[in-house]
């Protein structure tokens, strides 16, 4: 099954890994992240990086969402002159597109929740240290996270799976070691069912 990853994630091939920076241009990574390896062993087919907003947007936040020097502006798929939102945009854009059923994007705030609203996919914010975060280019390890994005939430779930592992390089040692869980032994098809689902129609955040 392909799989398309975040341009800050490790993979030792021929594909960079620059978090959109042409500063960083140039030699690939020596091994695979962590995920990447359990993703691998798990039978995936690394297709490709996705774009995202340069060094996971903290390069400067007047910068458009999604826009990063080597790999210019991602743009939303529904509506090409909408934002793609969040960091992890070209994956959320990616599988919204077909270009591949699933995607790895990463979060500190909001970086896969927001692009995956936008672009009309399913995006999961695991706990920060339940996937390893050795081999992706960090902002800070208080709360960064890989995660998936994909066409559905069982897919997601099988997503999670893959990537789920004790690495003894993850930067953050965990208190005790991930076991081996089926994450889509909670999935209940009916969860909906019969539910009411509000939404504000004016909604102010107070920014500009």
């Amino acid at each position: 099954i392909p799989v398309l990853l975040k341009d800050n994630i490790d993979t030792s091939d021929q594909m960079q890994t620059s978090a959109g920076s042409l500063a960083m241009i140039g030699q690939p990574a020596a091994q695979d992240a962590f995920i990447v390896q359990r993703l691998r062993a798990a039978g995936a087919v690394i297709l490709g990086k996705t774009n995202l907003s340069e060094w996971a947007n903290v390069r400067d936040l007047s910068i458009p969402a999604g826009w990063s020097g080597r790999g210019g502006q991602t743009k939303n798929p529904h509506v090409l002159s909408e934002t793609p939102c969040g960091s992890s945009s070209g994956s959320g854009a990616a599988v919204a597109a077909g270009f591949a059923p699933l995607a790895v994007g990463t979060e500190t705030s909001g970086s896969i929740i927001c692009p995956a609203a936008l672009n009309g996919v399913v995006g999961l914010r695991p706990t920060a240290g339940l996937l390893s975060r050795s081999g992706i280019i960090p902002v800070t390890y208080k709360t960064d996270t890989p995660g998936p994005m994909t066409r559905t939430v069982r897919e997601a779930a099988l997503l999670l799976n893959a990537m789920t592992g004790n690495d003894d390089d993850e930067p953050v040692k965990k208190p005790q070691s991930v076991r081996d869980v089926d994450y889509t032994q909670w999935l209940q098809p009916n969860a909906l069912a019969g539910r009411r689902i509000g939404y504000p129609v004016k909604f102010d955040t107070g920014i500009e």
